[in-house]
């Protein structure tokens, strides 16, 4: 008997099952490939039908949460992510973002104050004076965007960790929540908080941060893809809630380790 394939509409089965594999952790995307992917094994593996457009975006959520639970549980929050000379910095580093250049955010040193929230002891916020007036340290590490480029810069800053421990965060809560100036938020998660390299930034190259890299803040996480770091950071909270960003909410993972 000839086989009927099975017509979804508004779904082409061959994209799917790429972009299914795709959002995949590498050990079960290999078992994926090698058993033969296909719309009958995506969904054994997440006990979704595929009946419409709608459910095809089920599954391929579904397969996010996964590989976002399997990246945390692979995290060693130990582990540094590797160093260079300042010989390998790229020169010039580039400008990345949703937006041109000349729309990057601009921020007023003047009126600046960080705002903290959540589960903290002192919600007071924070000037740029008093921020450049904590201990701060360089590191010269790799950016490695999603778009499959990546760059050395030299970032100087205080360690996050440093900064949560002085407001009296509560380290026992999943997430750090940022919100920024031009309407991008993110979240990750306490473990990455803590690691000695996730840097709230004040310069790059030796020189107060610039506008195009995220001036006043950003927040470096050499442990992370680059849409995972911050610019133009206005505000954080220390959470228990998962509260997905601007990139997560167009399909991208959440834990995005690099």
């Amino acid at each position: 008997m000839p086989r009927i394939r099975k017509i979804i509409p508004g779904v082409d089965p061959r994209l799917l099952v790429k972009d299914a594999a795709r959002r995949m952790p590498d050990p079960t995307r290999r078992l994926f490939l090698r058993g033969g992917a296909s719309l009958g094994a995506l969904v054994a593996l997440t006990g979704c039908d595929i009946v419409d457009g709608a459910s095809a975006e089920s599954v391929l959520q579904k397969i996010s949460y996964f590989n976002d639970r399997v990246q945390g549980w692979l995290f060693d929050p130990n582990k540094l992510a590797p160093t260079y000379p300042e010989s390998a910095i790229t020169r010039p580093f580039p400008f990345n973002a949703y937006y041109p250049e000349d729309e990057a955010p601009e921020v007023d040193k003047a009126d600046y104050a960080l705002e903290v929230g959540g589960l903290v002891d002192n919600t007071k916020k924070w000037t740029l004076d008093e921020l450049y007036a904590l201990p701060q340290e360089s590191q010269v590490t790799r950016h490695i965007c999603v778009e499959g480029w990546s760059a050395i810069g030299k970032w100087t800053g205080v360690r996050l960790s440093e900064f949560l421990r002085r407001v009296g965060a509560d380290t026992r809560a999943k997430y750090v929540w940022f919100r920024c100036a031009e309407g991008y938020s993110t979240s990750i998660d306490m473990a990455t908080a803590l690691h000695p390299q996730t840097q709230m930034t004040f310069k790059f190259a030796d020189e107060i941060l610039p506008r195009k890299y995220g001036f006043p803040m950003k927040v470096r996480i050499p442990t992370k893809l680059g849409f995972k770091n911050p610019k133009y950071v206005m505000e954080l909270a220390v959470i228990n809630n998962w509260n997905p960003g601007y990139w997560e909410e167009q399909g991208y993972n959440w834990f995005s380790g690099s």
